[in-house]
């Protein structure tokens, strides 16, 4: 029987011990996702090349296997604040550090050490990919009209494929709200609270995987470089000045809420956003400003960015 395309699920879980199965189930790590894409065997190889005394290849070895695994996920709360989201695993595997307040709000904010991993469990209509081990980088996407969403690129290491009957998911109920003039609030960009079209953010983490002789095979972050790009109004000069900040790299901040309602909101804010490569560009005839972003520790750093769900 061919595998069903429309049975497929997502389940993650923080490791306790690097590489070691946390046994994600169903009723607790079951993650909606979309866009989902893996590659099982992302591999190395090495060639034979052989000299022989005919025409035809020779075979490639596998030197070094690991899997990756790519979604998004939708930007909604938990449902109750003080209560990680569901992708609350995700974040931290992507080199964010959590702070849970009780009944009041969970912080994520990047960390230069000590990074969490995650194991993530694709399944596919009875079959089952183990991704271990795994660490990747995060990018954030709102769009106007459309719903905010957290895309994921993982890399892991590559465990045996198995037949394993499908998990029975429960999925969190809270429902994303689309990026609008009612569900998105707060805006501002270097104290402007300007008319937001669109805003995307990349974390840019480097993430290695590293197999070497003598050594224990990971999944390494080891860099980070957060860009991203945003589309606003475009405005006089009198009114805000965008073209002398980005000329001058000055360092502003950017806020902004997505949700109204407690347990669904989710805050994204920077303290210092450097604009670089202002330009303009049409919608409905109406000219936008975008501008590239570059979000800069502060002299305490792992400050560059941070995520407040409410």
């Amino acid at each position: 029987m061919p595998l069903l395309s429309n049975r497929r699920l997502i389940l993650a879980k923080t490791e306790t011990t690097y590489g070691t199965d946390p046994v994600p189930t169903g009723a607790v790590n079951a993650i909606l996702v979309r866009n989902l894409d893996i590659t099982p065997q992302d591999a190395d190889y090495a060639n034979r090349d052989l000299v022989r005394p005919y025409l035809g290849r020779s075979e490639q070895l596998p030197a070094s296997i690991r899997s990756k695994v790519s979604f998004e996920v939708e930007m909604c709360g938990s449902g109750a604040a003080g209560t990680a989201p569901q992708w609350g695993p995700l974040l931290k595997a992507c080199g964010f550090g959590e702070t849970i307040v009780a009944s009041t709000s969970v912080t994520y904010a990047p960390v230069s050490a000590s990074f969490s991993s995650v194991a993530i469990y694709f399944q596919v209509d009875g079959v089952q990919h183990k991704v271990l081990g795994a660490r990747g980088t995060a990018s954030f996407s709102l769009k106007r009209r459309e719903i905010p969403v957290i895309k994921f690129e993982f890399t892991g290491l590559y465990s045996a494929v198995t037949d394993t009957a499908l998990a029975s998911p429960t999925y969190n109920a809270t429902k994303p709200l689309p990026v609008n003039n009612v569900n998105t609030t707060g805006f501002a960009l270097h104290g402007y609270a300007g008319v937001l079209s669109d805003l995307s953010i990349d974390m840019a983490m480097t993430v290695v995987h590293r197999d070497l002789v003598g050594g224990t095979q990971s999944v390494l972050i080891t860099d980070r470089e957060p860009t991203g790009s945003i589309s606003i109004e475009a405005v006089t000069v009198a009114t805000k000045d965008l073209w002398t900040i980005a000329q001058n790299a000055t360092l502003g901040a950017l806020a902004l809420t997505q949700g109204t309602v407690a347990g669904n909101k989710v805050a994204i804010s920077s303290s210092n956003v450097q604009l670089t490569n202002p330009s303009y560009t049409d919608q409905d005839g109406v000219q936008l400003l975008k501008l590239d972003m570059n979000f800069v520790p502060s002299t305490a750093g792992n400050d560059e960015i941070s995520i407040i769900c409410t």
